[in-house]
């Protein structure tokens, strides 16, 4: 216990094991739904569920892990919501290419990324991005986020006369899907307004368990305590594409994703407990960055989508924690969940759906800050969020609204506004559309 104590230098930090403890507890329960959409998510890719419920277990134990005794901060990592589902609706089934193409994309960037931090570029890059655009990104994702959970419980349906309408919410046999999600998601978002801690998390419980009498939840056919197999997805990289377009604007735009929602998350949960120094930076941030990048070269060799930071480390700072050990605690709790495979994997669709929704609701705060009197800033904003959803594509929102910022920006005479980094990425994005 000593050695805890002067290791995470808990003392200093105003802080007990108990209380570091019980934050960390409190983080993974916010964040723990990631062990059930995550291989809900990337099995639409074709991937096998069981063993991306492994790896993501891993990946989030060992991202964690890092922070924890590299970093010594209290965030916790894991594959990354809306990064999942560029990999899977938009990488696979959007572009036609294998999840194994999607993977060998997420091990590049991982590789970049640790020599992006190792050499202190990635903070150079993230600085040079118009804030407005920052913020639209993360307002997109969640539009998309939501949307996917809509469809997914079967609220959205396809319609030939106006490409989506709402499904038969009346049709308790043929689509109970939906009844349950909405259940779900009333008791959801009533958790979230009381300020339950692990509100996502009951919800998604509470939503499978509604499920049974519905025929929605199917009991596991095998209760076995040992994690499912990696085989299936283990080491898969596809790398006869490497030097393609597609394969560059993939591999961007996971890294230009990434960057933006783990230094938001960062600088965000780091002032809300206040944690910035004097200047507004987060303390040991190269650490923690770095714990990010070999978060998602791991995670990509074990089979899944890209490790990031998880803004849900705010209910756990929120709780007191403040070093490294609340870290710590949610990586052993990771470790435990490995060994309960089957009760994750029995979750359907239809009660994840529910925390896709409110994820997205929850990300689109940044809106807030977003400068709309300025055209030249407000029209590539709200084609960047606009276009992810309706286009069923992250990347694409990006590509317009990374080329229209430049056009207008270009033809306003605002010359002044655009980095050399926002020009080239206009650039790589013209030549997209041309190709």
């Amino acid at each position: 216990m000593e050695f805890i104590t002067k290791f995470f230098k808990l003392q200093e930090n105003k802080t007990t094991v108990r209380t570091e403890v019980l934050a960390g507890i409190t983080t993974f329960m916010t964040m723990a739904y990631i062990l059930a959409v995550n291989p809900d998510i990337l099995s639409a890719a074709g991937m096998d569920k069981g063993a991306v419920f492994t790896a993501t277990a891993l990946s989030s134990l060992v991202a964690t892990l890092v922070m924890a005794l590299y970093a010594k901060l209290p965030f916790a990592l894991a594959p990354g919501m809306g990064l999942n589902a560029f990999f899977a609706f938009t990488v696979v089934l959007g572009m036609g290419h294998s999840w194994q193409f999607a993977l060998t994309a997420v091990f590049l960037e991982g590789l970049i990324f640790i020599g992006l931090t190792a050499f202190n570029i990635r903070e150079m890059i993230v600085n040079s991005i118009p804030n407005n655009m920052k913020h639209a990104i993360s307002v997109g994702i969640g539009l998309f986020i939501a949307f996917i959970g809509l469809k997914n419980a079967g609220i959205i349906v396809s319609s030939p006369a106006t490409f989506v309408t709402l499904g038969d919410l009346t049709n308790v046999t043929d689509n109970a899907g939906a009844v349950v999600a909405l259940l779900a998601l009333i008791l959801t978002g009533v958790l979230l307004a009381l300020r339950v801690k692990g509100a996502l998390l009951i919800g998604i419980l509470v939503g499978t368990v509604i499920g049974l009498p519905f025929g929605v939840t199917k009991f596991p056919s095998t209760m076995e305590v040992m994690p499912p197999s990696l085989s299936p997805i283990l080491m898969k990289f596809e790398w006869t594409q490497i030097l393609t377009m597609d394969m560059l604007v993939v591999v961007f735009t996971f890294l230009f994703v990434d960057m933006f929602d783990t230094v938001g998350t960062l600088i965000g949960v780091s002032s809300k407990a206040n944690m910035l120094d004097k200047e507004g930076r987060v303390p040991r941030v190269k650490q923690a960055l770095m714990a990010d990048a070999v978060g998602t070269t791991v995670g990509a060799m074990l089979g899944t989508s890209t490790v990031t930071t998880y803004v849900e480390s705010a209910a756990g700072v929120s709780e007191g924690g403040r070093t490294g050990l609340t870290s710590l605690t949610v990586a052993v709790l990771f470790f435990f969940a490995l060994f309960l495979s089957p009760i994750f994997l029995m979750i359907p669709g239809a009660a994840t759906a529910p925390a896709l929704i409110l994820v997205g609701a929850m990300m689109m705060t940044p809106i807030k800050n977003i400068d709309f009197d300025d055209y030249t800033e407000s029209i590539p904003v709200f084609l960047t969020i606009v276009m992810m959803p309706l286009t069923y594509s992250i990347s694409e929102g990006i590509l317009f609204g990374v080329l229209s910022y430049v056009i207008l920006k270009v033809l306003t005479g605002k010359f002044k506004d655009i980095s050399i980094v926002t020009a080239v990425l206009a650039v790589l994005f013209l030549l997209k559309f041309l190709m």
